[in-house]
């Protein structure tokens, strides 16, 4: 199985999917698009991950090599890969399905439970995300839900936190990936964010209890799983025939 993903920052990585990804044997490569490095061949990759960063979809002009970024999700998309969004990731899958991406009313920041609808149960997604569990979130944009998508969560702050399309694309708006040190470096880079505000914790709050992220790392790897039951393998190269 091989892995791509796309990272617009140097403190927002993979997080704990890393991990699973190299235990499981899979080939693991990135685009650090803050470095301007180029894009993969379609036939190079299963499976895009899309990270999250403090940018928005609609800041092409201060990000060069943005534009490209979306025509090479829109492409994964249409080439039938298995997608993953995450945050920013989400945003910019949402605009590449044709879905409105705008401002939240209120900025999202720390440990916030979510609702799981009915109708996850009838995606792969199915028993994944246990019902008001307690995720760990960093955003201030949301997205309206992709044509054909279907709703995966909502919290006070933020109707909708994630969609899933066809079984293989998904987007969350919530951060399940994060590990402590990643959510550190978060703080670390974007603490001017942290105002105060009825849906943003403080630091001490945020980083008081590592169980938290173990806990949300659990769950990504049971979303991991799901969707690497989708995606279809290479057929295998016929022998070679023996001529008499």
């Amino acid at each position: 199985m091989r892995i791509h993903y796309l990272q617009h920052v140097p403190f927002e990585g993979i997080g704990s999917m890393e991990t699973y990804f190299i235990n499981c044997g899979c080939r693991l490569s990135s685009t650090q698009l803050y470095l301007d490095e180029s894009f993969p061949e379609l036939h190079d990759f299963d499976w895009l991950i899309v990270m999250g960063g403090p940018m928005g979809v609609a800041d092409e002009s201060q990000y060069t090599w943005m534009s490209k970024e979306k025509a090479f999700i829109k492409s994964s998309i249409e080439s039938g890969k298995i997608v993953l969004g995450i945050c920013l990731g989400a945003q910019l899958i949402a605009e590449a399905l044709g879905a409105k991406v705008y401002k939240n009313y209120d900025r999202e920041i720390g440990w916030f439970p979510i609702d799981i609808p009915e109708q996850v149960n009838n995606t792969i997604l199915r028993g994944v995300f246990p019902q008001g569990i307690e995720v760990f979130h960093w955003h201030g944009e949301t997205f309206d839900i992709p044509v054909s998508g279907i709703l995966l969560a909502s919290s006070k702050a933020c109707q909708n936190q994630g969609f899933i399309v066809d079984n293989r694309i998904v987007g969350l708006q919530f951060h399940l990936e994060t590990t402590l040190d990643s959510a550190k470096a978060l703080v670390e880079n974007c603490r001017n964010e942290l105002d105060g505000s009825k849906f943003i914790q403080n630091e001490k709050e945020m980083l008081a209890q590592e169980s938290r992220f173990l806990h949300i790392n659990q769950v990504m790897i049971a979303v991991l799983e799901r969707l690497r039951t989708q995606i279809i393998p290479n057929p295998a190269k016929p022998e070679p025939r023996r001529l008499n």
